[in-house]
């Protein structure tokens, strides 16, 4: 079965709390990292997690002892899959998006030791809701946005900066653009971009 955005979050979410809780090494949460947004398929996927507990929400604990179970990455999150997305990878180099151009509905953007700049000041939106994922190892992204969009964060640092300058736009129609993801020995910045902002704002451009 072919692997969708949402299996491969899923899956780097259960990497995540493994790094956090010092099941993995840097090293080796980077390398399975890779592989998850290499991958094309499920059966691709599931090895990477086979060897670690599910992730859970916060707050969340194991009942009365019991093992945790696999995890199963057939099983679909409730709501439609993020279509229409595209994915930055620079390991021991450079990823770069500005210009005019159309915004997928999603970007994924990968840094290991390398950088990613997604520039959205002159792009067209046309999707009101935008996703930024990011995971940043050893390495930076940088996202920037019009001044007249609004930007919001859900993402973590561990001994590094997740630092996302979250504003609301005066208009409720401008788009939204959401940062989320995780950076660990390296950074994320996002901002507005000065002088920058969507002319039509119901049009997306």
């Amino acid at each position: 079965m072919r692997a969708s955005d949402a299996d491969r979050d899923r899956i780097a979410d259960v990497l995540r709390e493994a790094l956090g809780e010092g099941r993995l090494t840097a090293e080796e949460h980077a390398e399975r990292v890779g592989r998850v947004y290499a991958a094309r398929t499920v059966g691709e996927l599931e090895p990477l997690v086979r060897d670690l507990p599910p992730a859970l929400p916060h707050g969340t604990a194991l009942s009365g002892g019991a093992p945790a179970r696999p995890y199963d990455a057939s099983v679909r999150p409730s709501g439609p899959p993020l279509e229409n997305s595209e994915n930055l990878v620079a390991v021991f180099g450079g990823a770069v998006r500005r210009g005019r151009r159309r915004v997928t509905r999603r970007t994924n953007a990968f840094a290991v030791f390398g950088g990613v700049e997604i520039d959205l000041s002159e792009a067209i939106f046309e999707q009101r809701e935008v996703v930024v994922n990011v995971l940043a190892l050893f390495g930076g992204v940088t996202v920037k946005v019009p001044e007249n969009v609004t930007l919001r964060c859900s993402g973590t640092g561990v001994f590094g900066g997740f630092d996302v300058a979250v504003h609301e736009a005066d208009d409720p129609d401008a788009p939204v653009v959401s940062v989320t993801g995780f950076a660990a020995f390296g950074g994320v910045e996002a901002k507005p971009r000065k002088g920058k902002r969507l002319k039509n704002l119901r049009a997306g451009g």
